[in-house]
């Protein structure tokens, strides 16, 4: 099995700050931008923090929002209020 997980978001304006806020926390994190999508990988964990998005986007976000630009993902989810996090569970 693969160690590295990842998420695939739509390439447009609501996303863009969904993925600044996964590239700030997420330093070890690899960001591939092609012209519909973009995905990032990151070696065996990848957590998005809804305080970061929110940030980013200057409104409330709940987390569950994150399926409207979800293309993909690879890995086991793990999904709070807080956080949503790929992670591989070996």
């Amino acid at each position: 099995m693969a160690e590295n997980v990842f998420i695939a978001l739509q390439n447009n304006e609501e996303a863009r700050a969904i993925i600044a806020a996964i590239v700030e926390d997420n330093p070890h994190a690899v960001v591939n931008e092609l012209p519909a999508m973009v995905k990032i990988d990151a070696p065996k964990r990848l957590v998005v923090k809804r305080e970061t998005v929110e940030e980013k986007m200057g409104r409330e976000f709940d987390l569950q929002e994150i399926h409207v630009n979800l293309i993909s993902l690879s890995g086991n989810i793990d999904e709070t209020e807080e956080e949503f996090v790929l992670a591989w569970n070996f």
